[in-house]
Formats: structure tokens, sequence, C-alpha cells
């Protein structure tokens, strides 16, 4: 299938060919017929295939560029993911020609230069649900003409607060919109919580759940209070293009961070204690290349879109596969072979074993010696 045969028009066919885009990904010939047929909808498919353009070119489809109101709202559980998403609607907008204004509305950012934008008629607001409902409550954001809301990562946003202010976004909403959830994995628990939502939901999906099979996937077994030092011989001897390291905790992120600074490796580090221009730095390091390596907590890296990413270390083991498939899906996308490495203690390579029988996935144990990686077998693992 080519992309006009998606039924999306001429204007966004070549908006898609600008990015080098010819072809559409499963997941986008799965959802966009549904979702421009205004069909509620749970999206589900890895991370890295295209889920945020399967809902994207719909939405760019409905929304009437003539009427100056907000029309569809985008929700991201980190600023990160909201900015991507918003950055990638603006390439969708000015590459198409069409006018369709986006509007980014997150915290962390003064409120009344947001509610100034406000007033030049965004067709689409993109943000984080707290700053979205705050707009919505003193009625600065308007919302009578919300056909869509799009609830992306929603296999996070569909729990605890995050998830009661979803609740109130849907009660102050006048109008009754479609909802549309996306997420790169299918659990029980969200896909309940979705239906409070959108009661007659499908499930549209390709290869959630399941791991890139152009990754490479690697463990060492180390002592935790090695791990520092094997993770700089790693990166030396991966030479790595573009690499994420997580961690668990935000505090650990820094602590890695100044261990690999002190071994003259430039890094960078994002967690949720950084405030925005922090975070941004980070980000905008990591993708200029000014530095090779990000280390990142869990929390602050759901969701990001980093291009280029050759290796993913695991610095602390996920306890479940659920993380460990967010994780390294940051690799080996759009054929590209990547790399899963997981530093793991010996009470943690337990693990190796749920990860393979969960996710149905092969994991090497793996040495270096004089800056080479070998596999148990003695075959060089590049």
């Amino acid at each position: 299938m080519n992309c006009t045969e998606l039924g999306i028009s001429d204007a966004l066919v070549q908006a898609l060919e600008k990015e080098g885009i010819s072809a559409p990904m499963p997941i986008q010939m799965e959802a966009i017929p549904s979702l421009m047929a205004g069909i509620e909808a749970y999206v589900s498919a890895e991370t890295g295939m295209g889920k945020t353009l399967a809902y994207l070119l719909p939405l760019f489809s409905s929304i009437d560029p003539a009427m100056p109101n907000a029309q569809a709202i985008i929700l991201a559980p980190t600023h990160e993911l909201a900015s991507q998403i918003h950055q990638q609607a603006l390439r969708l907008g000015q590459n198409s020609g069409l006018p369709i204004k986006s509007l980014l509305l997150i915290g962390g950012t003064n409120t009344k230069r947001q509610v100034e934008k406000l007033k030049k008629k965004p067709q689409l607001i993109v943000g984080s649900i707290g700053r979205v409902l705050e707009l919505v409550r003193i009625k600065k954001l308007k919302v009578p003409q919300i056909a869509t809301v799009v609830v992306d990562e929603a296999d996070r946003m569909l729990h605890g607060e995050l998830l009661e202010s979803l609740l109130e976004l849907k009660q102050a909403l006048p109008t009754q919109p479609k909802w549309v959830f996306v997420s790169a994995t299918e659990q029980r628990s969200s896909t309940a919580e979705a239906r409070k939502f959108a009661p007659e939901l499908i499930q549209l999906s390709a290869g959630s759940n399941q791991v890139n099979p152009d990754i490479e996937h690697i463990y060492f077994v180390v002592e935790e209070r090695n791990k520092a030092d094997l993770l700089r011989r790693l990166i030396r001897a991966t030479d790595s293009e573009r690499a994420l390291v997580f961690v668990h905790r935000n505090k650990d992120a820094e602590l890695v961070k100044s261990k690999m600074e002190y071994y003259n490796i430039p890094v960078a580090d994002l967690h949720g204690t950084h405030d925005k221009l922090a975070r941004k730095k980070a980000m905008d390091d990591i993708r200029s290349g000014k530095v090779r390596v990000l280390i990142a907590s869990d929390v602050a890296a759901r969701g990001l879109d980093i291009k280029g990413v050759t290796h993913v270390f695991n610095y602390d083991a996920p306890s479940n596969s659920k993380d460990y498939l967010h994780r390294v899906g940051r690799t080996g996308r759009a054929g590209a072979q990547g790399y899963a490495i997981s530093l793991m203690t010996p009470q943690e390579t337990r693990l190796v074993r749920r990860y393979e029988s969960e996710l149905g996935i092969k994991l090497v144990e793996a040495m270096i010696r004089e800056g080479h990686i070998f596999s148990a077998e003695e075959s060089v693992v590049e």
C-alpha cells in the first residue's frame, strides 16, 4: 500500500513525501481508515512504529481550517512527549500547506502567554492534562467545538491522578467527542478504563506487546558497585552513535552522569526534578550530537522520540517485562539494527528468564575483555 491509498488528501501525502515517507507503516494502515471514519479506538503498536502519524493524519483530515475554534485535543503524560507531538503537527501543517494551527499547552511555562496565544484561535491543542484542564476551568480554553480527544501513552494516563483529571475533562466538555487512546502496550486494566470514555471503542493493533526483531539483547552480570565502571567500558567499546542509559530514580541519573563525566564521557541527564529549560537542553544536546549519551529515569523518558539511537543500556534492570519493552523500543527503529544491553547483579539475572518467556526474545550473556564484547560462546558482539 502507498500513502494515497489511505484516503488522506493529496496535500497530506505530499507532506509525508517531504519527510521521506512513501509507504505507511502497519499501524497506520490499520488505524487511519477507522479513525477517519470517526470510530473510537484503542490504538496499540510497539514504540517507534508510527503511532503519532496514525492519529495526526486523521485529525488533520477532519479539522476544518476555516473554523477558528479548537476542534481536537491531544494529551500526553510528559512535557517532552507533548512537545514532540506538537512539533510533528507543526511539520505536518507546514509541509502540507494546510492552515491548521497547533498550540502547545504544558506546565512550567507562562500561563498568561498561553492565554494570549489562545486568542489566535488554534484548531489543535496539544498538551499536558494539568495545564489543559486548568485553562478549561478558568474558561480560557473554549471547548464547545472539540470533536476528538486523543490520549497518548494511555497505559500511563489511565491510572491515578491522571485518570481523575481525564474524567474531569470529560465532564467539562459540553459535546460528546470521539476518544482515541494510544499506547505501545495493551493492558486489560487500561482498556477497561478507556471504555468509561468510549464504551464502544475497538482495538486496533500492530505488533504491540512485541519487541522489534531488529534488536539484539545482551546482558552482563556485575556487582552493583562496579556498574559505573562497566558502563564506561561498554560505552567506549560499542562506540555508539547515540545511546540511552536507563536508571530507576532521579538521583541515580545525576549520580551516573557525574561518574561518566569523571571518565570524560560527554553525557546529559533527564529526570523528573529537572525544570523545563534543563530538560530541553538535555534533549537538544542528544539530538544535535553535542553528547552521544543520555541518562534518563523511566518517568522522564516515556514516549521520547530520539532518532538514531543505536544502543539502549539498562543500568538498572526493569522489574517487569512491560518496562523492558518500553525502554528497548527506543532503538532498532525503521529497520535499523539496535542493541539492548542490561547490567544485572547476580540477584537480578532471574529477570532474564522473565523477559524471554513474556516477550519471546533471547538474551545473550556477554563479557568484555580488552575493549571487545564477547558472548558466552566467545563470538564478538559489536
